[in-house]
Formats: structure tokens, C-alpha cells, sequence
């Protein structure tokens, strides 16, 4: 990576928050992704703010855009990258480059509600967190804004705490975006995005067990966009197996810091659930593929299951963890087709939306509250 890009524009000294954006094929969304975070500095906090945006030698016009608006705005640093690395090496470069005590990632193709850096300044000079959640909507194209299932989950959370006394947060989406970060506390995590698809697995988890100070924004500070062709959500491809090997790594450093294993049973949970989203979901996985991700979903059951258990789902969901766990892929095809079968009727009944049960808030299952789909869908 050292020598991989080059620096257009110069730091401003000594930011209290360093904003990083990849950038790869949002040519249509990306002046509004930066116009709603210049627009919502306060001049008097040029200084503490700078914006690090890392041009992924994305083919569009991105690049030539980036360096429009870097004229245009003195303050913002640009990195254009010689080759394509994907959205997790993009990001390392930027936070190479970073000099804010505090990091947040923004995907390019989503933008900051109106008052949104004046309250994470607030809170991040009040609270001295490792960490900082903060709350999102999700945004459709159609202009439909949607809460997110496990926003309820950050609600009521006082002060600084601990993820022991607030275990729920582990549940919260799993994406850098929602969180604000410690540069050094990154830093003495060791922890750095990876190459691949499913990069915030073991980035997002080891920042909430490690932190000592956790602090929730309970506002709206990211618009999260839905339904952009080439997201990761809406994309076939056998890049979805990069998620065994991301997990691999997430247990691998809970192994290292945690060898009493603390966090290792929630985690597992989190990981059946995630892998079963993706095998269901036609939008990722193409039919041929199905039957092989979910003979690697079993494989990962029977090498991270906890000696002493962990506490399976109830209803449908623990019947899919119990097939998962007996290598059943026939049982479980007959099972998600008679499901879906189910739900089409009600559906078309006026009931449960097509294609499932009704999610409970804050369920980890739900398709969206797992994975990272944005800035560099392609490598």
C-alpha cells in the first residue's frame, strides 16, 4: 500500500474528527454524500474536522469529481489510489492518512442528516468515548425513509458504559459507519479492515468487547441508501463465501484477547444468523451455489460451536440452527421453500409481507442488520 496512492491536498492541523469516504462507482450519489458533510461544519469548526476521501481508481468520473471539489474546498484531503484494493484496503488508506483523535467511516453513496457533525463534536468532547454508536434511517429510492430493526436496540443506554452492561449493542448492525472510533483505541486493538466482501465482521464486533468507554448518539446521523445496483446485498456472486473467512478471523482474534471465552456463545449466534440470511436470500446467492455455502455454513458451526453451548433461537429460526448443526441442506430447502410458500399466501392475504415472517425488532436475522453493502461493492 505505500505506494499505491498519492496525496493531493494537505492535512489541517490537529482535527478532532477525521472523516474517511471511499470511493468506487457512485458517480451519481457522491457530491451529495460530500456536500451534506462540508454543508454541516460549522465554520468555527473547520479546524477539529478534516474529510478524507480515497478515490479506489474508481473507472467512472469520480476521481475527476474529487479533484473539482477539492478545489473548491480547501479542506478536504483527496487520495487517489493507482489500482482497485476493494472497500477495506480503501479505508486503511485513508485512516492512514487520518489525523483526527477520531475516525468515521461514511460510505460514498450515503450522506449525514442536516446538525449531525455539530452533535457528534458534542458528544465526543463530553463522553471521551473508545467508541460512539450512532443511529440511521434507511433511505429508499423512492424517497421512503425506514428504521432500522435494532435502532430500538440503542435506545435508553446512559452515559459511558461497558458492552458488559449493555451485552445488546453486540446486535446493533455490525457496520463502521454507525460507529465513531478512537484512533489510537483502533490502533491498540490491532485492528484494520481486510480485503473482501463482509470487511466489517472482524472490525465492528472486537471494537465494541474491547472498548472500555461506549457512548450512544440517539439521533439520526446517517442515511443509509437502499437498493443501488452493485450493492453487496443485491448482487449474485460467489464473493458471498468471503464471509467464512471473515468470520475465521473474527473468532481468531477473540481467541487471542479473550482464550476464556467471553463473547464467544453471542458471537457464534450472531454468525448462524448472519450465514443464514445470506444462504436465503436469491438477491446474493445464485441456486447453484446454495447447497455449497450451506455445507460451509455447517462446517463453521462444528468449528466454532462453544463447549458449553449457547442459546439457540426458538420458533423457525432455532429449527434452521438445528438443521445447520445436523448438516440437513434437503431439510432445510424443503423448509425455506414450504416458508416461502407460506408467505406468498399471506402475503397476497394482506398479512405477513411476502417471503417470511414477520422479524421481531432488533432481530439479528433480518437481512439488512448484517453486513456492510456499500463504497466498493467489486475489487
Amino acid at each position: 500500500m505505500a505506494n499505491c496512492f498519492r496525496v493531493v491536498t494537505e492535512p489541517t492541523p490537529t482535527p478532532l474528527l477525521s472523516i474517511v469516504v471511499p470511493v468506487y462507482r457512485v458517480e451519481a450519489y457522491l457530491r451529495q454524500c460530500l456536500d451534506s458533510i462540508h454543508a454541516d461544519i460549522p465554520v468555527v469548526e473547520a479546524t477539529p474536522v478534516e474529510v478524507v476521501a480515497v478515490d479506489d481508481a474508481s473507472p467512472d468520473r469520480c476521481g475527476d469529481l474529487l479533484r473539482g471539489y477539492a478545489a473548491e474546498h480547501p479542506a478536504l484531503r483527496v487520495l487517489h489510489l493507482d489500482r482497485n484494493v476493494g472497500l477495506g484496503p480503501a479505508r486503511n488508506a485513508g485512516l492512514d492518512v487520518a489525523t483526527g483523535r477520531y475516525v468515521w467511516f461514511v460510505d460514498s453513496d450515503d450522506w449525514l442528516p442536516a446538525g449531525t457533525i455539530p452533535a457528534v463534536l458534542d458528544r465526543l468532547r463530553s463522553d471521551r468515548p473508545d467508541v460512539m454508536m450512532v443511529d440511521h434511517l434507511r433511505v429508499h429510492e423512492c424517497g421512503r425513509e425506514e428504521v432500522d430493526a435494532s435502532s430500538r436496540l440503542l435506545r435508553g443506554t446512559p452515559g459511558v458504559v461497558r458492552l458488559a452492561d449493555r451485552p445488546h449493542l453486540l446486535r446493533v448492525q455490525h457496520t463502521a459507519w454507525n460507529k465513531v472510533v478512537r484512533r489510537e483505541f483502533m490502533a491498540e486493538l490491532g485492528l484494520r479492515f481486510h480485503p473482501g466482501w463482509y470487511e466489517d465482521i472482524p472490525f465492528s464486533h472486537p471494537l465494541l468487547i474491547g472498548a472500555e468507554r461506549i457512548s450512544v448518539l440517539d439521533r439520526v446521523c446517517y442515511l443509509y441508501r437502499q437498493g443501488r445496483q452493485g450493492a453487496i446485498t443485491s448482487t449474485r456472486s460467489g464473493r458471498h463465501f468471503d464471509s467464512f473467512e471473515q468470520y475465521d478471523r473474527l473468532f481468531a482474534w477473540l481467541r487471542q484477547r479473550h482464550p476464556d471465552g467471553r463473547w464467544h456463545a453471542e458471537l457464534f449466534d450472531l454468525m448462524v444468523n448472519h450465514f443464514l440470511v445470506v444462504v436465503g436470500n436469491d438477491d446474493r446467492l445464485h441456486p447453484h451455489l446454495r447447497r455449497e455455502f450451506f455445507r460451509r455454513v455447517a462446517a463453521h458451526y462444528r468449528t466454532y460451536l462453544p463447549s458449553g453451548g449457547y442459546p439457540r433461537p426458538g420458533g423457525v429460526s432455532g429449527l434452521k440452527h438445528r438443521l445447520v448443526g445436523r448438516d440437513s441442506y434437503l431439510a432445510y430447502a424443503a423448509l425455506r421453500r414450504a416458508h416461502r410458500l407460506a408467505g406468498r399466501v399471506r402475503g397476497s392475504s394482506g398479512g405477513v409481507p411476502v417471503g417470511g415472517v414477520q422479524p421481531t425488532p432488533g432481530s439479528p436475522t433480518r437481512d439488512h442488520t448484517l453486513v456492510s453493502t456499500h463504497g466498493n461493492g467489486s475489487e
